[in-house]
Protein backbone atom coordinates (compact mmCIF):
# COMPACT_ATOMS: atom_id res chain seq x y z
CA UNK A 1 0.00 0.00 0.00
CA UNK A 2 1.16 3.72 -0.37
CA UNK A 3 2.76 5.15 2.68
CA UNK A 4 1.43 8.79 3.20
CA UNK A 5 3.75 11.72 3.25
CA UNK A 6 3.76 14.12 6.49
CA UNK A 7 6.15 17.25 7.05
CA UNK A 8 7.80 16.64 10.24
CA UNK A 9 6.03 20.32 11.41
CA UNK A 10 2.74 18.86 11.48
CA UNK A 11 3.96 16.60 14.38
CA UNK A 12 3.92 19.53 16.69
CA UNK A 13 1.77 19.86 19.61
CA UNK A 14 1.60 23.49 19.81
CA UNK A 15 -1.52 25.33 21.57
CA UNK A 16 -3.39 27.65 19.52
CA UNK A 17 -5.26 30.97 20.96
CA UNK A 18 -8.30 30.36 22.14
CA UNK A 19 -9.88 33.85 21.55
CA UNK A 20 -9.10 35.27 18.24
CA UNK A 21 -11.49 36.29 16.17
CA UNK A 22 -9.71 36.45 13.07
CA UNK A 23 -10.64 35.15 9.72
CA UNK A 24 -9.78 31.18 8.84
CA UNK A 25 -6.08 31.74 7.29
CA UNK A 26 -5.11 30.30 4.28
CA UNK A 27 -4.22 27.17 6.19
CA UNK A 28 -5.36 25.94 9.47
CA UNK A 29 -2.25 24.58 10.53
CA UNK A 30 -0.12 27.43 11.55
CA UNK A 31 3.05 28.06 10.54
CA UNK A 32 6.37 29.78 12.71
CA UNK A 33 7.99 32.76 11.38
CA UNK A 34 11.15 31.99 9.23
CA UNK A 35 13.70 34.62 11.20
CA UNK A 36 14.60 35.23 14.62
CA UNK A 37 16.56 38.05 16.25
CA UNK A 38 19.58 36.51 17.27
CA UNK A 39 22.16 39.15 19.05
CA UNK A 40 21.05 41.92 16.77
CA UNK A 41 21.20 39.74 13.90
CA UNK A 42 18.41 37.69 12.36
CA UNK A 43 19.11 33.93 12.25
CA UNK A 44 16.71 31.36 10.85
CA UNK A 45 13.84 30.03 13.11
CA UNK A 46 14.41 26.70 14.05
CA UNK A 47 10.83 26.19 14.97
CA UNK A 48 9.89 26.88 11.10
CA UNK A 49 12.36 24.08 9.77
CA UNK A 50 10.24 20.99 8.26
CA UNK A 51 11.18 17.47 6.46
CA UNK A 52 9.11 15.14 4.67
CA UNK A 53 8.59 11.83 6.20
CA UNK A 54 7.33 8.59 4.22
CA UNK A 55 4.86 7.12 6.65
CA UNK A 56 3.19 3.29 6.29
CA UNK A 57 -0.04 2.12 7.59
CA UNK A 58 2.43 0.44 10.80
CA UNK A 59 4.62 3.52 11.01
CA UNK A 60 0.98 5.71 11.86
CA UNK A 61 -0.08 3.36 14.68
CA UNK A 62 3.90 3.40 16.26
CA UNK A 63 4.21 6.85 16.49
CA UNK A 64 0.88 8.02 17.65
CA UNK A 65 -0.86 5.23 19.11
CA UNK A 66 1.92 2.55 20.49
CA UNK A 67 1.05 -1.07 21.19
CA UNK A 68 -2.52 -2.56 20.64
CA UNK A 69 -4.17 -5.30 22.07
CA UNK A 70 -5.75 -8.54 20.13
CA UNK A 71 -8.01 -11.19 20.45
CA UNK A 72 -8.03 -14.93 21.09
CA UNK A 73 -9.94 -15.18 18.30
CA UNK A 74 -8.80 -13.35 14.79
CA UNK A 75 -10.78 -15.49 12.27
CA UNK A 76 -14.06 -14.87 11.22
CA UNK A 77 -16.21 -17.32 12.71
CA UNK A 78 -19.40 -19.12 11.23
CA UNK A 79 -22.98 -18.78 12.51
CA UNK A 80 -24.19 -21.52 14.84
CA UNK A 81 -27.93 -21.94 15.97
CA UNK A 82 -28.88 -20.23 18.65
CA UNK A 83 -29.82 -22.37 21.69
CA UNK A 84 -33.85 -22.97 22.07
CA UNK A 85 -34.17 -21.68 25.52
CA UNK A 86 -31.81 -18.57 24.84
CA UNK A 87 -35.10 -17.73 22.92
CA UNK A 88 -37.45 -17.83 25.28
CA UNK A 89 -38.82 -14.41 26.98
CA UNK A 90 -38.81 -13.08 30.52
CA UNK A 91 -41.38 -13.11 33.07
CA UNK A 92 -43.95 -11.35 32.50
CA UNK A 93 -43.87 -12.10 28.76
CA UNK A 94 -43.63 -15.78 29.25
CA UNK A 95 -44.42 -18.29 31.78
CA UNK A 96 -44.19 -21.73 31.62
CA UNK A 97 -47.01 -24.35 32.13
CA UNK A 98 -45.54 -25.42 35.16
CA UNK A 99 -44.85 -24.08 37.56
CA UNK A 100 -47.97 -22.47 37.92
CA UNK A 101 -49.67 -20.07 39.96
CA UNK A 102 -47.93 -16.42 39.11
CA UNK A 103 -50.84 -13.84 38.84
CA UNK A 104 -50.06 -9.99 36.90
CA UNK A 105 -52.72 -7.17 36.50
CA UNK A 106 -54.52 -7.69 33.40
CA UNK A 107 -52.43 -5.00 30.82
CA UNK A 108 -55.35 -4.74 27.64
CA UNK A 109 -54.01 -4.17 24.55
CA UNK A 110 -54.89 -0.91 22.72
CA UNK A 111 -56.58 -1.43 19.77
CA UNK A 112 -56.39 2.29 18.30
CA UNK A 113 -52.38 1.65 18.16
CA UNK A 114 -50.57 0.31 15.04
CA UNK A 115 -47.36 0.25 13.63
CA UNK A 116 -48.21 0.89 9.72
CA UNK A 117 -46.81 -1.58 6.62
CA UNK A 118 -43.24 -1.13 6.29
CA UNK A 119 -42.16 0.16 9.39
CA UNK A 120 -38.79 -0.79 9.81
CA UNK A 121 -36.83 -1.51 13.14
CA UNK A 122 -34.01 -3.11 14.26
CA UNK A 123 -30.87 -2.42 16.54
CA UNK A 124 -27.87 -0.46 16.12
CA UNK A 125 -23.88 -0.48 16.14
CA UNK A 126 -20.69 1.76 15.49
CA UNK A 127 -17.05 -0.13 14.75
CA UNK A 128 -15.46 1.60 16.94
CA UNK A 129 -17.73 0.88 19.42
CA UNK A 130 -17.92 -3.33 18.73
CA UNK A 131 -15.28 -4.18 15.96
CA UNK A 132 -12.07 -4.70 17.82
CA UNK A 133 -9.62 -6.22 15.61
CA UNK A 134 -7.88 -2.75 15.38
CA UNK A 135 -5.20 -3.61 13.17
CA UNK A 136 -6.45 -6.11 11.51
CA UNK A 137 -6.10 -6.04 7.75
CA UNK A 138 -4.92 -2.82 7.33
CA UNK A 139 -6.56 -0.64 9.31
CA UNK A 140 -5.09 3.06 10.05
CA UNK A 141 -5.58 4.28 13.19
CA UNK A 142 -8.22 7.12 13.62
CA UNK A 143 -8.26 9.89 16.12
CA UNK A 144 -10.16 7.48 18.96
CA UNK A 145 -7.24 5.56 18.88
CA UNK A 146 -4.98 8.18 19.98
CA UNK A 147 -7.50 9.64 22.35
CA UNK A 148 -8.25 6.13 24.39
CA UNK A 149 -4.51 4.86 24.39
CA UNK A 150 -2.60 7.92 24.46
CA UNK A 151 -4.86 11.17 26.15
CA UNK A 152 -4.14 10.77 29.94
CA UNK A 153 -7.43 10.44 32.18
CA UNK A 154 -9.61 10.50 28.81
CA UNK A 155 -11.23 7.39 29.48
CA UNK A 156 -12.66 6.66 32.84
CA UNK A 157 -11.41 3.17 33.02
CA UNK A 158 -8.10 3.01 30.58
CA UNK A 159 -10.44 0.73 28.08
CA UNK A 160 -9.77 1.03 24.06
CA UNK A 161 -11.59 -0.06 21.24
CA UNK A 162 -8.85 -2.68 20.39
CA UNK A 163 -10.57 -5.65 20.85
CA UNK A 164 -14.26 -4.42 21.94
CA UNK A 165 -16.94 -6.94 21.46
CA UNK A 166 -14.85 -8.73 18.26
CA UNK A 167 -17.39 -8.38 16.06
CA UNK A 168 -14.69 -7.65 12.81
CA UNK A 169 -14.30 -11.73 13.73
CA UNK A 170 -18.35 -12.49 15.41
CA UNK A 171 -20.56 -10.75 13.17
CA UNK A 172 -22.42 -13.70 11.72
CA UNK A 173 -23.26 -14.79 15.20
CA UNK A 174 -24.30 -11.53 15.89
CA UNK A 175 -26.34 -11.56 12.94
CA UNK A 176 -27.83 -14.37 13.65
CA UNK A 177 -28.89 -13.75 17.20
CA UNK A 178 -30.68 -10.95 15.76
CA UNK A 179 -32.31 -12.35 13.11
CA UNK A 180 -33.33 -15.55 15.62
CA UNK A 181 -35.46 -12.30 17.38
CA UNK A 182 -37.10 -11.35 13.63
CA UNK A 183 -35.30 -8.26 13.99
CA UNK A 184 -35.44 -6.87 10.41
CA UNK A 185 -33.24 -4.12 10.36
CA UNK A 186 -29.05 -4.12 11.46
CA UNK A 187 -27.61 -0.50 11.20
CA UNK A 188 -23.87 -0.46 11.59
CA UNK A 189 -21.07 2.15 10.31
CA UNK A 190 -17.99 1.43 8.04
CA UNK A 191 -15.04 2.25 9.38
CA UNK A 192 -13.19 5.01 7.11
CA UNK A 193 -9.73 4.11 7.99
CA UNK A 194 -10.34 0.64 7.64
CA UNK A 195 -11.35 1.39 3.70
CA UNK A 196 -8.96 4.23 3.64
CA UNK A 197 -6.26 3.08 5.82
CA UNK A 198 -4.43 7.48 5.48
CA UNK A 199 -8.41 8.49 5.01
CA UNK A 200 -7.20 9.59 1.17
CA UNK A 201 -4.90 7.84 -1.29
CA UNK A 202 -4.88 3.95 -1.32
CA UNK A 203 -8.17 1.60 -0.92
CA UNK A 204 -8.00 -1.26 0.61
CA UNK A 205 -9.38 -3.99 -0.82
CA UNK A 206 -9.47 -6.48 2.24
CA UNK A 207 -11.98 -3.92 4.28
CA UNK A 208 -14.42 -3.70 1.23
CA UNK A 209 -14.79 -7.80 1.03
CA UNK A 210 -15.28 -7.77 5.00
CA UNK A 211 -18.08 -5.48 4.17
CA UNK A 212 -19.21 -7.40 1.49
CA UNK A 213 -19.26 -10.18 3.96
CA UNK A 214 -21.31 -8.27 6.51
CA UNK A 215 -23.39 -6.57 4.22
CA UNK A 216 -24.32 -10.35 2.14
CA UNK A 217 -24.38 -12.14 5.86
CA UNK A 218 -27.62 -10.00 6.58
CA UNK A 219 -29.39 -10.44 3.71
CA UNK A 220 -28.81 -13.66 3.93
CA UNK A 221 -30.44 -13.89 7.33
CA UNK A 222 -33.37 -11.82 5.96
CA UNK A 223 -31.89 -8.54 7.87
CA UNK A 224 -31.60 -5.24 5.98
CA UNK A 225 -28.43 -3.85 6.64
CA UNK A 226 -28.25 0.39 7.27
CA UNK A 227 -24.89 1.49 6.95
CA UNK A 228 -23.70 4.85 8.47
CA UNK A 229 -20.47 6.05 6.49
CA UNK A 230 -18.70 8.13 9.33
CA UNK A 231 -19.70 7.49 13.24
CA UNK A 232 -16.70 9.40 14.73
CA UNK A 233 -13.88 7.56 14.04
CA UNK A 234 -12.09 9.72 11.73
CA UNK A 235 -8.59 8.73 10.27
CA UNK A 236 -5.81 9.91 12.39
CA UNK A 237 -3.66 11.21 9.03
CA UNK A 238 -6.57 13.57 7.79
CA UNK A 239 -6.77 15.37 11.59
CA UNK A 240 -2.93 15.76 11.78
CA UNK A 241 -2.59 16.79 7.66
CA UNK A 242 -5.11 19.23 7.47
CA UNK A 243 -7.28 19.57 10.84
CA UNK A 244 -9.48 17.23 9.77
CA UNK A 245 -13.14 18.33 9.77
CA UNK A 246 -11.64 22.00 10.32
CA UNK A 247 -9.97 21.96 6.91
CA UNK A 248 -11.89 22.62 3.59
CA UNK A 249 -9.84 19.28 2.55
CA UNK A 250 -12.12 16.96 4.54
CA UNK A 251 -14.91 17.48 1.74
CA UNK A 252 -13.35 16.09 -0.81
CA UNK A 253 -11.99 13.76 0.99
CA UNK A 254 -15.62 12.45 2.35
CA UNK A 255 -17.00 12.35 -1.09
CA UNK A 256 -14.27 10.39 -2.61
CA UNK A 257 -14.78 7.88 0.42
CA UNK A 258 -18.37 7.94 -0.14
CA UNK A 259 -17.73 7.40 -3.89
CA UNK A 260 -16.07 4.37 -3.46
CA UNK A 261 -18.38 2.77 -0.17
CA UNK A 262 -21.53 3.85 -2.20
CA UNK A 263 -20.00 2.36 -5.83
CA UNK A 264 -19.10 -1.09 -4.35
CA UNK A 265 -22.63 -1.68 -2.13
CA UNK A 266 -25.24 0.39 -3.75
CA UNK A 267 -28.37 -0.81 -3.71
CA UNK A 268 -27.81 -3.86 -1.56
CA UNK A 269 -28.58 -1.34 1.44
CA UNK A 270 -31.46 0.06 1.73
CA UNK A 271 -30.86 3.11 3.88
CA UNK A 272 -27.68 5.31 3.83
CA UNK A 273 -26.53 7.36 6.71
CA UNK A 274 -23.38 9.81 5.70
CA UNK A 275 -22.69 11.25 9.25
CA UNK A 276 -23.82 10.24 12.61
CA UNK A 277 -24.46 12.91 15.72
CA UNK A 278 -22.31 16.05 14.17
CA UNK A 279 -23.73 17.75 16.90
CA UNK A 280 -21.49 15.81 19.21
CA UNK A 281 -18.37 14.94 16.80
CA UNK A 282 -18.31 18.59 15.99
CA UNK A 283 -18.37 19.31 19.37
CA UNK A 284 -15.56 17.10 20.41
CA UNK A 285 -13.49 20.20 18.80
CA UNK A 286 -11.24 21.26 19.94
CA UNK A 287 -9.43 17.67 20.62
CA UNK A 288 -7.09 18.34 23.48
CA UNK A 289 -3.31 19.83 22.82
CA UNK A 290 -0.27 18.11 21.94
CA UNK A 291 -1.50 14.84 20.82
CA UNK A 292 -2.53 16.05 17.25
CA UNK A 293 -1.09 18.52 14.43
CA UNK A 294 -1.79 22.22 16.06
CA UNK A 295 -4.78 24.36 14.34
CA UNK A 296 -4.70 28.74 14.14
CA UNK A 297 -8.19 28.02 14.21
CA UNK A 298 -9.87 29.54 17.85
CA UNK A 299 -11.21 26.82 19.94
CA UNK A 300 -14.59 28.64 20.96
CA UNK A 301 -14.64 28.41 16.64
CA UNK A 302 -13.91 24.74 16.09
CA UNK A 303 -17.52 22.94 16.74
CA UNK A 304 -18.32 25.34 13.90
CA UNK A 305 -15.91 25.10 11.34
CA UNK A 306 -16.25 21.68 11.54
CA UNK A 307 -20.33 21.90 11.25
CA UNK A 308 -19.52 24.21 8.20
CA UNK A 309 -17.60 21.13 6.09
CA UNK A 310 -20.30 18.47 7.66
CA UNK A 311 -22.66 20.04 6.46
CA UNK A 312 -20.78 20.47 2.73
CA UNK A 313 -19.33 16.83 2.75
CA UNK A 314 -23.08 15.61 3.71
CA UNK A 315 -24.82 17.32 0.72
CA UNK A 316 -21.96 16.31 -1.80
CA UNK A 317 -22.95 12.62 -0.63
CA UNK A 318 -26.15 12.81 -1.05
CA UNK A 319 -25.72 14.36 -4.38
CA UNK A 320 -23.26 11.70 -5.53
CA UNK A 321 -25.46 8.93 -4.30
CA UNK A 322 -28.71 10.12 -6.22
CA UNK A 323 -26.35 10.42 -9.43
CA UNK A 324 -25.24 6.69 -8.66
CA UNK A 325 -28.57 5.42 -9.12
CA UNK A 326 -28.53 4.86 -4.95
CA UNK A 327 -32.63 3.83 -4.54
CA UNK A 328 -32.07 3.77 -0.86
CA UNK A 329 -32.95 6.67 1.60
CA UNK A 330 -30.27 8.78 2.15
CA UNK A 331 -29.76 11.03 5.32
CA UNK A 332 -27.58 11.64 8.24
CA UNK A 333 -28.10 11.35 12.18
CA UNK A 334 -28.72 14.59 14.36
CA UNK A 335 -29.49 14.13 17.72
CA UNK A 336 -30.58 15.76 21.04
CA UNK A 337 -33.62 15.55 23.03
CA UNK A 338 -37.32 17.66 23.60
CA UNK A 339 -36.25 21.13 25.19
CA UNK A 340 -39.29 22.37 27.39
CA UNK A 341 -39.16 25.58 28.68
CA UNK A 342 -38.48 25.76 32.75
CA UNK A 343 -41.34 28.21 33.23
CA UNK A 344 -43.00 30.25 30.42
CA UNK A 345 -40.82 33.62 31.06
CA UNK A 346 -40.48 35.23 27.96
CA UNK A 347 -36.51 34.81 29.30
CA UNK A 348 -36.94 30.69 28.85
CA UNK A 349 -38.31 30.75 25.47
CA UNK A 350 -35.96 32.86 24.20
CA UNK A 351 -33.51 30.38 25.68
CA UNK A 352 -35.46 27.23 24.07
CA UNK A 353 -35.36 28.45 21.34
CA UNK A 354 -31.25 29.45 21.37
CA UNK A 355 -31.31 25.98 22.17
CA UNK A 356 -33.09 24.25 19.73
CA UNK A 357 -30.72 26.73 16.99
CA UNK A 358 -27.66 25.09 18.42
CA UNK A 359 -28.36 21.91 18.30
CA UNK A 360 -30.95 20.35 16.24
CA UNK A 361 -31.16 23.33 13.95
CA UNK A 362 -27.83 23.74 13.20
CA UNK A 363 -28.24 20.78 10.59
CA UNK A 364 -31.86 20.64 10.29
CA UNK A 365 -32.35 23.92 9.37
CA UNK A 366 -30.03 24.11 6.23
CA UNK A 367 -31.43 20.33 5.50
CA UNK A 368 -34.70 20.96 5.37
CA UNK A 369 -35.75 24.12 5.52
CA UNK A 370 -33.19 26.70 4.21
CA UNK A 371 -29.84 25.76 3.22
CA UNK A 372 -28.38 27.99 6.16
CA UNK A 373 -28.35 28.25 9.73
CA UNK A 374 -31.37 29.17 11.92
CA UNK A 375 -31.28 33.08 13.38
CA UNK A 376 -29.73 32.83 16.77
CA UNK A 377 -26.73 30.78 15.53
CA UNK A 378 -26.22 32.33 12.60
CA UNK A 379 -25.97 35.76 14.36
CA UNK A 380 -22.80 33.71 16.35
CA UNK A 381 -21.09 32.13 13.18
CA UNK A 382 -21.44 34.97 10.83
CA UNK A 383 -18.29 36.91 12.66
CA UNK A 384 -16.00 33.83 11.15
CA UNK A 385 -17.94 31.73 8.93
CA UNK A 386 -17.69 32.23 5.74
CA UNK A 387 -21.57 32.37 4.03
CA UNK A 388 -22.75 30.13 2.12
CA UNK A 389 -23.46 30.62 -1.22
CA UNK A 390 -26.98 30.43 -2.97
CA UNK A 391 -25.63 27.82 -5.45
CA UNK A 392 -24.27 25.85 -1.56
CA UNK A 393 -27.80 26.74 -0.31
CA UNK A 394 -29.19 25.13 -3.00
CA UNK A 395 -27.34 22.04 -2.71
CA UNK A 396 -27.62 21.52 0.53
CA UNK A 397 -31.26 22.10 1.08
CA UNK A 398 -33.56 18.85 0.27
CA UNK A 399 -30.63 16.48 1.19
CA UNK A 400 -32.17 14.20 3.55
CA UNK A 401 -34.63 11.80 2.51
CA UNK A 402 -35.66 11.22 6.37
CA UNK A 403 -35.39 12.90 9.81
CA UNK A 404 -33.14 10.56 11.01
CA UNK A 405 -33.25 11.15 14.72
CA UNK A 406 -31.17 10.11 17.68
CA UNK A 407 -33.71 10.48 20.47
CA UNK A 408 -32.66 9.22 23.86
CA UNK A 409 -34.14 11.92 26.47
CA UNK A 410 -35.67 15.30 27.01
CA UNK A 411 -34.70 18.09 29.20
CA UNK A 412 -35.87 21.37 30.81
CA UNK A 413 -34.37 24.55 29.47
CA UNK A 414 -34.00 27.94 30.76
CA UNK A 415 -32.16 31.27 30.35
CA UNK A 416 -28.65 32.41 32.33
CA UNK A 417 -28.95 33.47 35.87
CA UNK A 418 -27.78 36.72 35.10
CA UNK A 419 -30.20 36.65 31.81
CA UNK A 420 -29.58 35.54 27.96
CA UNK A 421 -28.19 39.36 27.63
CA UNK A 422 -25.62 39.11 29.80
CA UNK A 423 -24.47 36.05 28.27
CA UNK A 424 -24.25 36.38 24.64
CA UNK A 425 -22.38 39.72 25.56
CA UNK A 426 -20.00 38.05 27.62
CA UNK A 427 -17.32 35.44 25.47
CA UNK A 428 -16.47 34.07 28.78
CA UNK A 429 -20.04 33.60 30.33
CA UNK A 430 -19.52 29.51 30.86
CA UNK A 431 -22.86 29.12 28.61
CA UNK A 432 -21.50 31.32 26.13
CA UNK A 433 -22.76 30.97 22.99
CA UNK A 434 -25.40 29.16 23.21
CA UNK A 435 -26.71 30.99 26.62
CA UNK A 436 -29.39 28.34 27.68
CA UNK A 437 -29.22 26.99 30.82
CA UNK A 438 -30.55 23.17 31.64
CA UNK A 439 -31.48 21.39 34.20
CA UNK A 440 -33.46 17.42 34.33
CA UNK A 441 -35.69 18.64 36.99
CA UNK A 442 -38.77 20.13 37.24
CA UNK A 443 -38.91 23.73 39.81
CA UNK A 444 -39.47 23.51 43.13
CA UNK A 445 -42.84 25.04 43.13
CA UNK A 446 -43.44 21.76 40.78
CA UNK A 447 -42.02 19.66 43.34
CA UNK A 448 -38.43 19.60 42.40
CA UNK A 449 -38.72 15.94 40.80
CA UNK A 450 -36.45 14.47 37.92
CA UNK A 451 -37.91 14.46 34.58
CA UNK A 452 -37.55 10.82 34.97
CA UNK A 453 -35.50 7.78 36.49
CA UNK A 454 -31.59 8.80 35.99
CA UNK A 455 -29.29 6.48 33.87
CA UNK A 456 -25.90 5.13 35.29
CA UNK A 457 -24.13 7.97 36.63
CA UNK A 458 -21.83 7.81 33.40
CA UNK A 459 -24.53 8.87 31.51
CA UNK A 460 -25.57 12.10 33.71
CA UNK A 461 -26.95 13.60 30.77
CA UNK A 462 -29.83 11.00 30.19
CA UNK A 463 -33.10 10.16 32.16
CA UNK A 464 -36.23 8.27 31.39
CA UNK A 465 -38.63 10.94 29.82
CA UNK A 466 -40.47 9.20 27.56
CA UNK A 467 -43.49 10.97 28.52
CA UNK A 468 -42.44 13.62 26.46
CA UNK A 469 -41.66 11.39 23.23
CA UNK A 470 -45.34 12.34 21.56
CA UNK A 471 -44.69 15.94 21.49
CA UNK A 472 -41.42 15.68 20.63
CA UNK A 473 -41.67 13.65 17.77
CA UNK A 474 -45.16 16.54 16.64
CA UNK A 475 -42.14 19.10 17.35
CA UNK A 476 -39.98 17.62 14.41
CA UNK A 477 -42.36 16.89 12.09
CA UNK A 478 -44.19 20.82 12.50
CA UNK A 479 -40.97 22.30 12.62
CA UNK A 480 -38.89 20.44 10.09
CA UNK A 481 -41.66 19.27 7.71
CA UNK A 482 -39.64 15.63 6.38
CA UNK A 483 -41.65 15.04 3.19
CA UNK A 484 -39.94 10.55 4.42
CA UNK A 485 -40.83 10.84 7.44
CA UNK A 486 -39.41 10.57 10.94
CA UNK A 487 -36.86 7.68 12.12
CA UNK A 488 -35.52 7.13 15.66
CA UNK A 489 -31.95 6.11 14.48
CA UNK A 490 -30.71 5.59 18.54
CA UNK A 491 -32.87 5.49 21.55
CA UNK A 492 -31.76 3.34 24.73
CA UNK A 493 -31.12 3.45 28.57
CA UNK A 494 -27.73 2.61 30.45
CA UNK A 495 -29.31 0.28 33.10
CA UNK A 496 -28.23 2.04 36.48
CA UNK A 497 -24.94 0.24 38.26
CA UNK A 498 -25.33 -2.42 35.84
CA UNK A 499 -21.49 -2.64 35.48
CA UNK A 500 -21.36 -3.50 39.30
CA UNK A 501 -23.31 -6.88 38.82
CA UNK A 502 -21.59 -10.18 38.96
CA UNK A 503 -23.96 -12.67 37.94
CA UNK A 504 -25.49 -13.27 34.34
CA UNK A 505 -28.76 -13.71 35.04
CA UNK A 506 -29.19 -10.79 36.92
CA UNK A 507 -27.58 -8.45 34.53
CA UNK A 508 -29.89 -10.03 32.08
CA UNK A 509 -32.64 -8.66 34.32
CA UNK A 510 -32.75 -5.29 33.18
CA UNK A 511 -36.06 -3.42 34.78
CA UNK A 512 -35.56 0.17 34.26
CA UNK A 513 -34.03 -0.32 30.49
CA UNK A 514 -37.31 -2.49 29.78
CA UNK A 515 -39.88 -0.20 30.85
CA UNK A 516 -37.78 2.79 28.95
CA UNK A 517 -38.43 0.39 26.01
CA UNK A 518 -42.01 0.04 26.27
CA UNK A 519 -43.05 3.15 27.24
CA UNK A 520 -41.08 4.65 24.49
CA UNK A 521 -42.95 2.30 21.75
CA UNK A 522 -45.93 3.21 23.09
CA UNK A 523 -45.32 6.80 22.81
CA UNK A 524 -44.28 6.33 19.26
CA UNK A 525 -47.52 4.46 18.39
CA UNK A 526 -49.15 7.58 20.27
CA UNK A 527 -47.76 9.94 18.65
CA UNK A 528 -48.46 7.41 14.66
CA UNK A 529 -52.15 7.80 15.87
CA UNK A 530 -52.20 11.29 16.14
CA UNK A 531 -51.04 11.81 12.76
CA UNK A 532 -46.75 11.85 13.22
CA UNK A 533 -45.21 10.29 10.39
CA UNK A 534 -43.24 7.72 12.29
CA UNK A 535 -41.15 5.34 9.86
CA UNK A 536 -38.59 3.67 11.61
CA UNK A 537 -36.67 3.09 15.16
CA UNK A 538 -33.50 1.58 15.84
CA UNK A 539 -32.50 0.38 19.48
CA UNK A 540 -29.01 1.06 20.85
CA UNK A 541 -27.46 -0.91 21.01
CA UNK A 542 -27.20 -4.76 19.75
CA UNK A 543 -24.39 -5.49 22.14
CA UNK A 544 -23.14 -3.74 25.35
CA UNK A 545 -19.97 -2.05 23.82
CA UNK A 546 -17.04 0.92 24.05
CA UNK A 547 -18.95 3.99 24.96
CA UNK A 548 -16.47 5.73 24.32
CA UNK A 549 -14.37 7.50 26.88
CA UNK A 550 -16.99 5.79 29.04
CA UNK A 551 -15.18 2.77 27.88
CA UNK A 552 -17.13 -0.67 28.66
CA UNK A 553 -18.47 1.16 32.32
CA UNK A 554 -21.83 2.35 30.69
CA UNK A 555 -24.13 -0.49 29.66
CA UNK A 556 -26.37 0.53 26.45
CA UNK A 557 -26.76 -3.11 25.42
CA UNK A 558 -29.83 -4.72 24.47
CA UNK A 559 -27.31 -8.35 24.96
CA UNK A 560 -24.92 -8.83 27.81
CA UNK A 561 -21.50 -9.15 26.83
CA UNK A 562 -18.70 -11.08 28.60
CA UNK A 563 -15.12 -9.02 27.23
CA UNK A 564 -13.31 -12.26 28.78
CA UNK A 565 -15.02 -15.42 26.99
CA UNK A 566 -17.18 -12.55 24.22
CA UNK A 567 -20.02 -14.84 24.91
CA UNK A 568 -23.43 -13.05 24.60
CA UNK A 569 -26.89 -13.49 26.47
CA UNK A 570 -30.45 -11.41 25.38
CA UNK A 571 -31.23 -9.60 28.03
CA UNK A 572 -35.28 -9.10 29.22
CA UNK A 573 -35.09 -5.52 27.55
CA UNK A 574 -34.73 -6.82 24.12
CA UNK A 575 -38.12 -8.92 24.50
CA UNK A 576 -39.57 -6.34 25.22
CA UNK A 577 -38.51 -4.26 22.40
CA UNK A 578 -39.76 -6.83 20.20
CA UNK A 579 -42.88 -7.38 21.85
CA UNK A 580 -44.06 -4.37 20.87
CA UNK A 581 -43.94 -4.95 17.30
CA UNK A 582 -45.64 -8.64 17.94
CA UNK A 583 -48.42 -6.52 19.40
CA UNK A 584 -48.50 -3.83 17.21
CA UNK A 585 -46.68 -4.48 14.18
CA UNK A 586 -48.79 -4.43 10.61
CA UNK A 587 -46.11 -6.30 9.13
CA UNK A 588 -45.72 -9.99 10.98
CA UNK A 589 -42.23 -10.48 13.11
CA UNK A 590 -40.55 -13.81 11.24
CA UNK A 591 -37.52 -15.16 12.80
CA UNK A 592 -34.99 -16.61 10.64
CA UNK A 593 -32.39 -19.37 12.30
CA UNK A 594 -29.31 -20.40 11.33
CA UNK A 595 -29.67 -23.70 9.42
CA UNK A 596 -28.74 -27.16 10.99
Amino acid sequence: MKPSILSLSMLAGLVACQNSSSPLPTTIIPTPTTAIALSGSTVANPAAFTTALTLHVEDLWDLFVGPVSTATVNTTVSATPIPTHELIPPPSLFYSSFPSGQQIPLASKNESWKFPAGFWWGVASAAYQVEGAAKAEGRGPSIWDVLLHRVTGYTVANQTGDVADNQYYLYKQDIARIAALGVKTYSFSISWSRVFPFGNGPVNELALAHYDDVINTCIEFGVEPAVTLYHWDLPLNLQNTYGGWLGPQVVDDFVAYAKVVFGRYGNKVPRWFTVNEPIVFCNNYPLPDHYFTNTSIPKIQQPFWCGHYVLLAHAKAYHLAKSMGINGTVSFKTNGGYKIPLTNSSEDAVAVQRAWDFNEGWFANPTFLTGDYPKYLKDFVSGFLPEFTDEEKSMINGTSDVYAHDAYTSQFYMAPDSGIQACTSNTSHRLYPSCANTTYSYTTADGGWNVGPAADPLSPWLHKATDWMPLFLRYIQDTWHPSGGIAITEFGFAEPFEALKTLKADIQFDPIRSSYYREYMEAILMAISEGVNVVGTLAWSIVDNLEWNSGFQDKFGVQYVNLTTQERAYKASFFEYVNAFKLYGTDPVTPHFVSS
